[in-house]
This record gives C-alpha cells, sequence and structure tokens, in this order.
C-alpha cells in the first residue's frame, strides 16, 4: 500500500494492483469545481501510467460521493470540466483500465454522471443516486441523459431523468445500475475486492473488452465485428496470450506482462 502526493481535492494511494481515488472536498460535499475536474484527470493519467495497476476505484470522502456540479463556481463562471475529457475530467474520457465507483452516501448530479462513467458501481444501501437537473432548470448533460437510458429500461430512465428524484443503493442494486450493493461503510472495500478480481485477468484483454464494447456503441454488426477482427488480431500477437494459453495447459495461475 503506498499513497502519491495530495493533488488539491483528489488524492490516490496505490492498494496491491488498485488506485484508490478519492474526491476529497468533504466540507463542499466533493462538488466538482475545475480544480476538482483537473486533480482527477490527473489521477486518471497516474492509473493510466502505473504498469503495476490493473484497476481504478473512484470514491468520495466524509460520506458523499459527490454533490456534483459545484454551483457556487459555476456562477462565478468557473468549468467542471476539462478538454476532451468532459465534467469531472471523466465523463467523455476514454481510460484503458477498468474503473469502479465506490458510492457511499448521495451521488447526485454529475456526482451520479461520474459513477455512470465508470465500468462497475459498487454501491452501500444507503447510497442515493439522482440526477436532479431538471430541478434546476438544466439537463444532466454530464452523460446522465445519454447513458441513463442505456443502463435502464426507457420509462424507469424518463422517470429519474424528469422527476429528478434519487433512488437509494437497494433500489439501484435491483433497477441493475449498481453490480454490488453492501452495508454502509463498506463500499471501498468491496469495490477493492472487486478489482482484485479484475486484476486475475489479462489487462490487454479487459482494455480490449473496453474498446469493442465503446465502438459497438451505435455501430451496425459488420462496424462492430470489423473493428473487433482488428482487436483480436493484436491480442493473438501478444505474449499474455501465450502466456494464458500456457498458464491454463500448465494448470497454474497466469503472470501477465501486459505485452
Amino acid at each position: 500500500m503506498s499513497s502519491t502526493p495530495a493533488t488539491p481535492f483528489v488524492r490516490t494511494e496505490r492498494i496491491g494492483s488498485a488506485l484508490l481515488i478519492t474526491l476529497d472536498r468533504p466540507e463542499a460535499r466533493n462538488a466538482v469545481n475545475a480544480e476538482v475536474a483537473t486533480a482527477l484527470a490527473a489521477a486518471l493519467d497516474e492509473l493510466e501510467a502505473g504498469p503495476e495497476l490493473r484497476a481504478g476505484v473512484l470514491t468520495g470522502e466524509g460520506g458523499t460521493f459527490s454533490a456534483g456540479m459545484d454551483l457556487k463556481a459555476a456562477l462565478r463562471g468557473e468549468s467542471p470540466e476539462v478538454e476532451g475529457r468532459g465534467f469531472g475530467g471523466l465523463t467523455e474520457a476514454r481510460p484503458d483500465k477498468p474503473l469502479i465507483a465506490a458510492v457511499e452516501g448521495p451521488a447526485m448530479g454529475g456526482g451520479f454522471e461520474l459513477a455512470l462513467a465508470c465500468d462497475l458501481i459498487v454501491a452501500a444501501e444507503d447510497a442515493r443516486f439522482g440526477l436532479p437537473e431538471v430541478k434546476r432548470g438544466l439537463i444532466a448533460a454530464g452523460g446522465g441523459v445519454i447513458r441513463l437510458p442505456k443502463r435502464l429500461p426507457h420509462h424507469l430512465a424518463m422517470e429519474l431523468l424528469l422527476t429528478g428524484e434519487p433512488v437509494d443503493g437497494r433500489r439501484a442494486g435491483a433497477l441493475g445500475l449498481a453490480n454490488r450493493v453492501t452495508a454502509p461503510g463498506q463500499a471501498v472495500a468491496e469495490a477493492l475486492r472487486l478489482a482484485e478480481r479484475l486484476a486475475e485477468n489479462a489487462p490487454l484483454a479487459l482494455a480490449a473488452v473496453k474498446r469493442v464494447v465503446r465502438a459497438a456503441d451505435g455501430a451496425s454488426d459488420a462496424e462492430a465485428f470489423a473493428f473487433q477482427r482488428t482487436e483480436m488480431k493484436s491480442l493473438m500477437a501478444s505474449a499474455d496470450v501465450r502466456e494464458g494459453m500456457t498458464a491454463f495447459a500448465e494448470r497454474r495461475p497466469a503472470r501477465w506482462t501486459g505485452k
């Protein structure tokens, strides 16, 4: 376990092969301003650059995941976006490594959108997910309007988007929004266990899964299969594929190099 130097409002900690990324602005319920967005983008760069890191876990300090956009900062003309990466430096980013949201307490507005931008979500039973932008004359433009209808049946997604009312962690699990639901205070621990499970698999294959899923979204079957063939050609030429097959034949855990 090791920690890296603190960045304003976001801290990172290496735990095994996972990078724990914590939004650390509890006095503002981890609301996202320009500094938070820049710091979160830097944390994601740290995750991508670390060859020993296999997955990231995103959470919030102080019993809140994130209250979303810092409205006071926005009124001052401050942007919570990073160019090319979207809200919080994440919602339009395309990290290759898996990212797990560990949600304790409220994940509201942009906070919910940060969770939706992750590959997996672990939620405490008393977590709260909501997109209340319509109550402020806005829409959930950080990916909520786009992503939520892809994760839920149409009418359920529209209810959350049009009413702005939240659901708790139990309901999120029942709806399929959360992969795991835990007792309060246990979301990070469960997310780290899930990250360890992901780390057992080949890093090149995990990245390829993410790229194919993204490329297939909105593409024709022919386009999606063409992209997948390119990814498979690259994987088949990798040392990890040979290692995976050899480890299976020798009945031992694989030793991945990411090459």
